[in-house]
């Protein structure tokens, strides 16, 4: 399932709009990672620990948004948005979102 930013999919026309499709993921981040993520603040340089549990998430919101795509019959999600958001009482938990339009290609 194609999954793109662009309004259009090149050298394909869009036959059917099959509505607004959505894909969300929340996670946590454990405590070791966060203890990682302190020192590198600290000290400077990447997180690892956090960069792969967003990559992680951001992975999950797209299969689970060309999952809901397929459910209503579309070939393709044009015109998609992620967008993330810290959550909890101690900014503990990262939310990915996506969101985007189911269509059927001709």
């Amino acid at each position: 399932m194609l999954v793109t930013t662009t309004n259009s999919v090149e050298g394909k026309e869009i036959i059917e709009y099959c509505g607004i499709v959505f894909g969300e993921v929340i996670t946590g981040v454990n405590f070791v990672k966060d203890i990682g993520a302190g020192i590198r603040d600290f000290i400077g340089g990447r997180s690892k620990g956090y960069e792969k549990e967003l990559i992680s998430a951001r992975e999950e919101a797209i299969e689970e948004i060309a999952d809901r795509a397929k459910s209503l019959g579309a070939d393709a999600v044009v015109g998609a948005k992620m967008d993330y958001e810290v959550l909890g009482a101690s900014n503990s938990m990262m939310m990915v979102t996506i969101s985007g339009t189911a269509v059927k290609l001709g």
